[in-house]
This record gives C-alpha cells, structure tokens and sequence, in this order.
C-alpha cells in the first residue's frame, strides 16, 4: 500500500495527513480555513487519493503559519507514500478549465525541487485564505516531496483560478504516480 501518516507539532502549528495514494478520492479536511479546506478536499477528489487533514495553527496571527507547514507535511506524505518511487510514470500534466480560468501543471517526481509559478491574483483574500499563500503552499509541497513543478493560471475571478490549479496539481500528480512499470525510471537509475 502507499500510504504515509506524517505529523508535524511546533509552537505555531500541529497538523497530521493520512494519505494513500490508491484510495477513491475520500476525504475528511479540518484545517479552520474554510476555503483552504474546499481545496483540499478538490485535491483529494481529482486526484483518486485519499486525504485526511488535521491542521490547528495560530489563526489569530493569520494563515500563513498553517497553510505552509500544511504544504510542508503534505509533501512529505507524498514522499513516503512513493518510497523508492519504483514503476511510477513519473511525469505527470494536467489543463483544467473552471469558467474563464484555465490552470495547466506539469511535474516530474525526479527527486529535484522547484517550482515555476505564473499567476497573479486581484483579491488579497479568498475567504479567510491569503491568496499569496498559494505560492508558498506549492513551494512547501514540491521541496518536501522533491517535486518539479511548473504551474500557471489566468482568469478573472480568483476562487477560479485556485480551484483550477488546486485540481490541475491533482491530475498532474494523479498521472505521475501511476504504476506503469517495474523499475526506475531514470538513466541515473534513481529517483
């Protein structure tokens, strides 16, 4: 089974993630952040994975503290629950409209990190979400699971365009951690 329970406590946040990665997309999200739930639960959706988030944070400060250590320990699920990464495809990719915004993801599970991100948002704020903690969650995400990333949206309404590309991540990734084969597939013949 790939599956990960991670936890990570510090004196600003405690969250835990159950994640298996051959679920049927059920979810169960709790992070105090309504809108940064109902992507989580998109994520979980779109993507076939299972997904238990439970996020308490300094929420009276604001929600930077909790989305990122969220992405943190998100990351480092898909990284366990991948292991030695053996018979993946790898790459994944991923065009996904939501009315006038169209989101586009493509990764690679080649054990490098970075992230490219195009996108710019009119709102500060999406709900109690800061919509520059997308960046920073995608940027937390691809370093603890050592995920290239490149991601861009347009649009006009902001909801849209971090739906789109909350679900543009979870089919890129759906696709990427396919069992196609048996081996590594690198020509280093490691991940």
């Amino acid at each position: 089974m790939r599956e990960a329970n991670i936890s990570r406590k510090t004196s600003e946040t405690d969250i835990r993630i159950e994640l298996n990665l051959d679920g049927t997309g059920s979810s169960t999200i709790d992070t105090g952040i309504g809108f940064f739930d109902h992507m989580l639960t998109a994520f979980s959706k779109h993507s076939g994975f299972d997904l238990l988030v439970k996020a308490k944070g300094d929420l009276i400060v604001d929600d930077h503290h909790l989305i990122e250590d969220t992405g943190i320990v998100l990351g480092q699920a898909i990284a366990k629950a991948l292991e030695d990464k053996a018979g993946i495809a790898r790459f994944g990719e991923a065009r996904i409209p939501m009315d006038e915004a169209l989101a586009s993801v493509a990764l690679d599970i080649g054990g490098r990190s970075y992230l490219v991100l195009e996108a710019a948002f009119i709102s500060p704020k999406v709900g109690e979400f800061s919509t520059q903690m997308v960046r920073h969650f995608f940027e937390s995400i691809a370093q603890h699971a050592k995920i290239n990333m490149h991601a861009s949206v347009y649009g006009d309404n902001d909801h849209h365009k971090i739906e789109a590309l909350f679900k543009a991540f979870a089919y890129a990734l759906k696709r990427a951690t396919v069992i196609e084969g048996q081996g590594i597939k690198s020509t280093k013949g490691t991940l």
